[in-house]
């Protein structure tokens, strides 16, 4: 009899994460009955991942609305899951990560009595408003979930700390090494005339910033910071696929529009992403992903937070934790700009993050948890 797994996910990170998830478990037919369900939390970004990855879900519940806000995403999800979960009766539902849909999937699952597995389990700041909401979408999804599939030896010690019990532990390294080593190697043309046409002598700052806590203030002395690299560095650009927020887009335009060298362009599919970050010079971000990311490709990262819940990078040198203030954001991507030593260090670090199998152990854990096998998988180890 097969394993019937669920796997529910809503924004474009979940479905880059989940994918090589879904891809792996169904090498194993006779072991498990995969099913997709996708809340559409965010509906453009979530539907280009989908393609490259070939995934077509089961369930859509279609939920983005323009102005949602945390509660109206939240019982959405709940009231949509509630129906799936009724009807397909899966032996798991397995979600990723920390966003409002992990949340009230896990929750949903929880009142039906459906045991959750959570993937990339155990990320923590100790903060329960930074990152916000993803702290304590991650913390309730743990409270909730039976098997727990950490990315790191750190993520474990979370747990264990938690009083997680050790044996619903595995550590499988990060998904997300798995979707970035495959999808760098297909093929990309940009469609985007601005990118097309960079220039290959500038070194490319590539910027993304999104946050909540980030809004106002702290986004537009990174924002002011940005500008000061463009007038110190004349062999430097900045490439910022801007995000869609408008109190995002708006200051954006406000401190960056028409700077030269500065390039502001929409929001980009996954494929040609990753070829960028694979091109660029630098990684000045925000988000939690590419902290995982670009130290694969070998690129250093000045993550534009004060509290990160991937302590590993920093440790490992690949990540360098610089906060939102002007000045330190100049003089920290001055400093790898000017010194080709403090640049080397970061980009030849061991990325702490994964090997690629993480997709193939996160399957082994579940046929282990199921008693399809009797032995673990092997830990994720740098």
């Amino acid at each position: 009899m097969t394993i019937k797994v669920m796997a529910v996910f809503g924004t474009r990170p979940e479905a880059i994460k989940m994918a090589p998830v879904i891809q792996e478990m169904r090498k194993y037919p006779g072991q498990f009955d995969v099913k997709v369900a996708v809340t559409a939390q965010h509906r453009e970004m979530l539907d280009q991942v989908m393609r490259l990855f070939a995934i077509e879900p089961d369930y859509d519940l279609n939920l983005m609305q323009a102005g949602q806000t945390l509660e109206d995403i939240t019982s959405r999800v709940l009231q949509g899951m509630a129906g799936v979960y009724r009807q397909e009766q899966p032996a798991m539902v397995l979600v990723h990560g920390d966003t409002t849909t992990t949340f009230a999937a896990a929750l949903a699952a929880y009142y039906a009595q459906i045991p959750v597995g959570h993937v990339e389990a155990g990320l923590r700041t100790g903060n329960k408003y930074a990152p916000f909401p993803e702290e304590i979408n991650r913390r309730l999804t743990g409270a909730l979930a039976e098997l727990h599939l950490a990315p790191t030896l750190q993520a474990r010690e979370n747990l264990l700390r938690e009083g997680v019990a050790e044996k619903s532990i595995h550590v499988t390294g990060n998904t997300v090494v798995d979707a970035l080593l495959a999808t760098v190697r297909e093929p990309c043309q940009f469609s985007d005339p601005a990118l097309v046409s960079l220039d290959p002598n500038l070194r490319w700052l590539l910027v993304t910033a999104h946050r909540r806590e980030n809004w106002g203030e702290p986004m537009e002395q990174t924002f002011l910071a940005l500008k000061d690299l463009l007038g110190q560095f004349p062999d430097t650009g900045v490439l910022f696929p801007v995000h869609k927020n408008p109190r995002v887009r708006e200051l954006a335009e406000y401190i960056l529009g028409g700077i030269p060298r500065c390039l502001l362009v929409e929001p980009m599919d996954y494929l040609p992403f990753v070829h960028l970050m694979h091109r660029c010079y630098l990684v000045l971000t925000d988000s939690g992903g590419m902290q995982e990311e670009a130290p694969a490709l070998g690129k250093p990262v000045l993550v534009l937070r004060d509290t990160t819940e991937r302590p590993e990078a920093i440790a490992a040198g690949t990540v360098k934790l610089v906060g939102t203030s002007r000045r330190r954001v100049f003089e920290e991507a001055a400093l790898l700009l000017r010194d080709k030593e403090a640049y080397a260090r970061m980009a030849t670090a061991v990325n702490p993050y994964g090997d690629g199998q993480a997709a193939r152990r996160t399957a082994e854990a579940l046929l282990y948890h199921f008693g399809r096998s009797a032995s673990p998988p092997d830990p994720w180890l740098p």
